[in-house]
Parts: C-alpha cells; sequence; structure tokens
C-alpha cells in the first residue's frame, strides 16, 4: 500500500516519466530473457506490476477530471 500513496503524492509529469522508465525497463529485461543474461526472472513480473499501478493511477486522475469537468458544466448550466 505504501507504493500506491507514493504514486498518488507524484504530479503528473513524475508520473509519466515513471511510467516511461518502467516500460523502458521492462524492454530490457526481455532482452535480457531472450538472451540468457536475465538472473533475476521475478524482476519481468515486479515491473508488469508497477507499470500497471501507474497505469491505474493514470487511469484513476483521467476518470477525476472528466468528472470535474462534467461537474463544472453542470454548474454553468443551472
Amino acid at each position: 500500500m505504501a507504493k500506491n500513496r507514493s504514486l498518488t503524492d507524484l504530479g503528473d509529469t513524475d508520473l509519466l516519466e515513471r511510467f516511461s522508465d518502467a516500460k523502458e525497463e521492462l524492454f530490457n529485461l526481455r532482452f535480457q530473457l531472450v538472451t540468457g543474461q536475465l538472473e533475476n526472472y521475478a524482476r519481468v513480473g515486479l515491473v508488469k506490476k508497477e507499470i500497471a499501478r501507474v497505469l491505474t493511477e493514470i487511469r484513476a486522475r483521467e476518470i477525476d477530471a472528466a468528472d470535474a469537468l462534467e461537474a463544472a458544466d453542470e454548474e454553468v448550466a443551472d
């Protein structure tokens, strides 16, 4: 749970940077896996989970922003 809290504390640009870094790391891990150089196979799963956590936080922020925009539109219409 501490990781989820740290993701909510990050700004949008930091969150996107973390996503980019994780995707790059996953690519490198897959490359090492194919060439037989990968020593820690569990790291692949951990990086995939990190990517999923980051994407979940990004999606939650998108939903919150859409809800806030909808609420603002309703206030203007009233």
